[in-house]
């Protein structure tokens, strides 16, 4: 989905109840919510918030890192629907979603981040590699200090 028309097209299937599959170029849920959110005019976004709150039943992001020797992996993340997640879209406190995809993963639920240190711990990316593709760049600053000495 690349432009408003799109969109909204979808979100009103969606919300009519038919099932709608959707890409997006984000690197991960929150960024998903936002770009569906902010391609719409300010003056109607309150209304979408609660229209994607109500009909929104997961986001898979996906990212390729490059894999050690070579080749591609691919890492993930899986947001849920919750009923925290609805109030979250709803009041526009997409921050809010790391937190609820961390405390559901017994539900399935993964972060980009907590995958890239799993790829990383596995020997299938660098720790270079991780920082890059992290949005969290914090949690990976420590092995890009490790590979300089």
């Amino acid at each position: 989905m690349r432009e408003l028309e799109t969109i909204r097209l979808g979100l009103a299937c969606a919300s009519m109840g038919m099932l709608v599959f959707a890409t997006l170029h984000t690197n991960n849920a929150p960024k998903t919510i936002d770009r569906i959110i902010d391609a719409f005019p300010a003056n109607e976004q309150a209304q979408i918030r609660t229209m994607l709150a109500e009909c929104l039943h997961g986001v898979v992001s996906q990212l390729l890192c490059r894999r050690i020797p070579k080749g591609r992996v691919a890492c993930h993340e899986i947001l849920l629907r919750t009923d925290g997640l609805a109030n979250v879209i709803r009041e526009g406190q997409i921050s809010n979603i790391r937190t609820i995809i961390e405390s559901n993963k017994s539900r399935g639920m993964c972060s980009m981040d907590g995958n890239l240190k799993d790829l990383m711990s596995q020997g299938l990316i660098t720790g270079e590699e991780a920082y890059m593709k992290a949005s969290d760049k914090k949690l990976f600053v420590q092995y890009i200090e490790d590979m300089e000495e």
